[in-house]
């Protein structure tokens, strides 16, 4: 790869992180599941995976979010479609379903099933590259744009995850994170009103 594909060297690693962060509120729901009531204070059944969810959980989030925020530089585009897919995002919400089912922290049985199955969904994700649809960027206002965009007369078409809506017409700096998956900074022309 060249020096343009930096971005893409960590890309099953960052693709991880993703994936978890997109699970952390499944991740909290089941370690509030855990609790018990003991003299009117709620107390973890299993006080380790208890812990484990919930810092797993909380520091997740903050990378993903601290990672996509810090986006300041990548490529200069100008945007000619955009529509948005952050419907898409909606995909997450099957697993979600097993915060119905009775789990028990303490049954490794559990456990290795529970892991077996995010671990087909996350192969699935990463393999079709759908893994950065997270529902946490969603809650954090980010959209999933299908967009086409000109560099160097060159039309290229790609998901893009955006906090801003993206103009047709306008430019932006986007980074690269996967193929046909990047992130989009600020519009150019109000990065120059803000130096």
């Amino acid at each position: 790869m060249g020096s343009s594909d930096t971005s893409l060297r960590l890309r099953f690693w960052a693709s991880l992180l993703i994936f978890v962060s997109g699970y952390a509120p499944l991740l909290v729901i089941l370690a509030v599941k855990d609790l018990q009531i003991v003299n009117r204070i709620p107390t973890p059944q299993h006080p380790w995976m208890f812990a484990v969810l919930i810092a797993v959980a909380a520091l997740s989030s903050l990378m993903v979010l601290g990672a996509i925020r810090s986006i300041r530089s990548g490529l200069s585009v100008e945007v000619t479609k955009a529509a948005n897919k952050s419907g898409e995002m909606f995909g997450y919400t099957i697993p979600y379903v097993l915060s119905f089912v009775r789990i028990d922290l303490g049954e490794w049985q559990t456990l290795v099933s529970l892991a077996i199955f995010l671990g087909m969904m996350f192969a699935v994700a990463y393999r079709t590259q759908t893994v950065f649809v997270n529902p946490i960027l969603a809650v954090a206002g980010y959209m999933l744009i299908d967009c086409t965009f000109k560099r160097a007369g060159t039309e290229t078409q790609a998901m893009i995850i955006t906090r801003v809506p993206l103009k047709i017409g306008a430019s932006y700096t986007i980074e690269r994170l996967s193929h046909y998956l990047y992130a989009a900074a600020e519009l150019q022309e109000d990065r120059r009103e803000n130096q």
